[in-house]
């Protein structure tokens, strides 16, 4: 099996992860978009005051936008931006179409996963999901939790 490439080698940067993402949501469709941001929202951005989880995409009549993601401004900044203002995403426009088909007759949700720096660009990456119930949840946890406990297992017999 191969290495996963390190960050440095795929030239991209995590600036902000969604971590409660897989818990919450089956996710399936992933898409990569660019934002439309000012420059005081890149800098921020770069300095990591950004909060993700709130977060949602919503596809509007001009476009896709990003909602309730929250980009504090920073204290010295010569333009202070909104920090809660939707931000487009920039997607092509048959992922576009795709998407709006998914949300409208499939009862799927947006909802960004990360937000990440690649070759100098701020990008997103947002999927189509579909949200878990009670049961889904607690499934998830007995396999993580099982999965622990074999691998912790495993280990001590290597020890002995």
């Amino acid at each position: 099996m191969g290495k996963k490439p390190t960050e440095e080698e795929s030239g991209e940067k995590v600036l902000v992860k969604n971590r409660r993402a897989p818990f919450d949501y089956h996710l399936e469709a992933r898409f990569e978009a660019g934002m439309v941001l000012v420059g005081s929202e890149v800098k921020a951005m770069r300095a990591g005051t950004v909060d993700i989880t709130d977060a949602w995409a919503s596809i509007e009549r001009d476009g896709l936008y990003l909602k309730n993601l929250t980009v504090q401004p920073l204290p010295h900044a010569a333009y202070a931006h909104e920090p809660r203002r939707p931000r487009k995403l920039l997607l092509h426009s048959r992922e576009i179409d795709a998407i709006r088909k998914a949300v409208d007759h499939d009862k799927k949700t947006l909802i960004p996963l990360r937000i990440y720096l690649k070759n100098g660009l701020i990008k997103a990456e947002i999927a189509l999901a579909t949200g878990k119930k009670k049961g889904d949840k607690r499934d998830a946890i007995r396999t993580r939790e099982a999965s622990r406990e074999a691998e912790s297992a495993m280990r001590r017999g290597r020890k002995e």
